[in-house]
C-alpha cells in the first residue's frame, strides 16, 4: 500500500459516508490509528531491544549504526493516522456501533 506521507486536503463526504457522520468517522480513524501506532511501537521496541547492552565499548559503535538505521526506517513511516484515514478510505476497517446490534463490516 503505497501512501503518501504528506498533508492531503479530505472530502468531509467521502469520510462520513460510512458512518453518516464526520465525528463517528474520526472516532474510528483514530481507534485505528491508535492500533496502528501501538504495534509500530512494540516492532521497534523489539528490534531495538536486541540492540541493549550495559557495556560501553568499541562494538556498540557498530551496533549504533544499525540502531539509527532501524530508527531512521522507522521515522520515514507514513504516520498511523494517515494509514488509517487511507484503510478508513479504501473500507477496510471494520467497526460496529455498540448502542445498537447492527455490525458494518468494509
Amino acid at each position: 500500500m503505497a501512501i503518501n506521507p504528506s498533508i492531503v486536503t479530505r472530502n468531509l463526504s467521502k469520510i462520513s459516508e460510512q458512518t453518516g457522520n464526520v465525528y463517528e468517522s474520526i472516532y474510528v480513524i483514530g481507534q485505528r490509528a491508535r492500533q496502528i501506532s501501538t504495534a509500530q511501537k512494540e516492532e521497534l521496541t523489539n528490534k531495538l531491544s536486541e540492540f541493549a547492552s550495559s557495556v560501553d565499548n568499541l562494538e556498540e559503535v557498530f551496533e549504533n549504526k544499525e540502531q539509527i538505521e532501524i530508527s531512521k526506517f522507522y521515522e520515514k513511516m507514513p504516520k498511523p493516522s494517515t494509514i488509517a484515514m487511507e484503510e478508513f478510505l479504501e473500507k477496510k476497517v471494520f467497526f460496529r456501533k455498540p448502542e445498537g446490534n447492527t455490525e458494518e463490516s468494509f
